[in-house]
């Protein structure tokens, strides 16, 4: 990396932590250029500079919030045999986390501006890769999947490699899972924490499994 993208990269960095550490203090609604620039100490035109909006700083901030996500994810599934235990496990930590912060996973993957997604991922984890650390080579084409829909199929296509799916069917598979997925965070988002994560988490994983062994060809050993 050269010296300019060490001083772009290092400048991102600074609004969005301050981005992010609004959105845990005020709310993701109370954040504005103004306050971003204040806290970061820089004067509000900068950020211009390496953002088109306040929306896209937004997403790169909202990505921080998949930290702990990421980073508990490798410890989920380290007793996990095989593709469709390991396919579970992942489900049960996105969704534990998700549903703990339901506003901004639904903004990343669902927003309005999610069509930014894909290139602020890739370029949040460069400027971010440590928050990476500890995941094995297998899971990092899911984890840099630019949606939802990317790095489910990621998941799905490991089971259809393994004899477990039929290839016609991970399209289906893939679209009911993320259907039933974004429903159920809605529901929660929706609940103003009335809805308890240990009810709707193993009621969403129980309704995955289900998706998933409708179309399951032949049984694992």
């Amino acid at each position: 990396m050269n010296k300019k993208d060490i001083k772009k990269y290092r400048n991102m960095s600074y609004f969005i932590d301050a981005a992010a550490r609004i959105i845990d203090e005020e709310g993701i609604e109370f954040v504005t250029i103004r306050k971003v620039s204040d806290l970061a100490g820089y004067n509000s035109a900068t950020i211009y500079h390496y953002f088109k909006n306040l929306d896209e700083l937004i997403l790169f901030a909202s990505i921080k919030h998949l930290k702990e996500y990421t980073l508990n994810l490798e410890k989920y599934i380290e007793s996990a045999k095989g593709s469709i235990e390991i396919y579970y496990k992942i489900w049960e930590c996105f969704c534990k986390y998700s549903f703990l912060n339901p506003q901004i996973y639904n903004n990343i993957f669902f927003g309005k501006h999610n069509d930014f997604i894909p290139h602020i991922i890739q370029e949040y984890y460069s400027i971010f890769p440590e928050e990476l650390s500890g995941n094995s080579k297998e899971l990092l084409p899911m984890l840099l999947g630019s949606d939802l829909y990317t790095r489910n199929l990621v998941l799905l296509s490991k089971i259809q490699s393994d004899g477990y799916l039929n290839e016609s069917d991970l399209d289906d598979v893939n679209e009911m899972t993320i259907l039933l997925y974004h429903g159920m965070l809605i529901k929660v988002l929706n609940s103003e924490n009335q809805l308890k994560i240990e009810d709707i988490l193993p009621k969403t994983l129980r309704y995955i499994k289900q998706i998933l062994n409708s179309f399951i060809i032949k049984k694992e050993n």
